[in-house]
Parts: structure tokens; C-alpha cells; sequence
């Protein structure tokens, strides 16, 4: 059997070392206290996030749609549906007219 090393030099920890290149072993320390000093502050500073209130209303608003009962309006949709057939259902304008009116307002 042979002492023939075949592991790859990608990684850091090998034991062995096929180059001596300082560049390489330069990259491939650790940084300094300092340097993760200075790195920590970036990532706190320009990590922050800011949503803005219509967001977050907009939040509040579909947990609360989310959260109410599911209304069931398919008899009222059949009723409708047979009177519009017959020619019986009246449209009442006014009522129509208040609900557009206070949809604008």
C-alpha cells in the first residue's frame, strides 16, 4: 500500500498542502476580532427593514377577513338567479343609487 495523500486542497483544514501560495492562505483565515467588529455593525445597520403603517394595516385587515366565518350566500344567489329568469326581480334605484353613493364617500 502506498502513502499517497488524495484529499483535495479545497478545504481549509487538510492536512496537507500542495501549494504555498500566501494569497491563498491569506483568504483563507479567519477574520480579525476587529474585523468582525466592523462587519457586525454593517449587517445592524443596513439589515433594517422598514414596513410602512398602510402594510401593516393591510395585515390587520386580512387576519381579521381571514378570521371571519365564511358567509354562504348561495341561496340567495339561487333566488336571485330564478327571479332574474322569470322577469319578476325589480331593481329598487334608490337603494342602489345610497350604495354607490356611499361606496364614493
Amino acid at each position: 500500500m502506498t502513502n499517497i495523500d488524495t484529499r483535495s486542497s479545497f478545504f481549509p483544514n487538510t492536512k496537507t498542502k500542495t501549494s504555498s501560495n500566501p494569497l491563498a492562505e491569506t483568504l483563507l483565515k479567519r477574520n480579525s476580532p476587529d474585523r468582525v467588529k466592523e462587519l457586525n455593525t454593517y449587517a445592524k445597520s443596513d439589515s433594517k427593514v422598514d414596513i410602512s403603517d398602510a402594510i401593516k394595516d393591510f395585515a390587520k385587515i386580512k387576519r381579521v377577513a381571514d378570521s371571519a366565518p365564511e358567509v354562504d350566500n348561495s341561496d340567495k344567489i339561487a333566488r336571485l338567479k330564478s327571479q332574474i329568469q322569470a322577469g319578476t326581480y325589480k331593481v329598487d334605484y334608490d337603494a342602489l343609487a345610497d350604495k354607490i353613493l356611499s361606496e364614493e364617500v
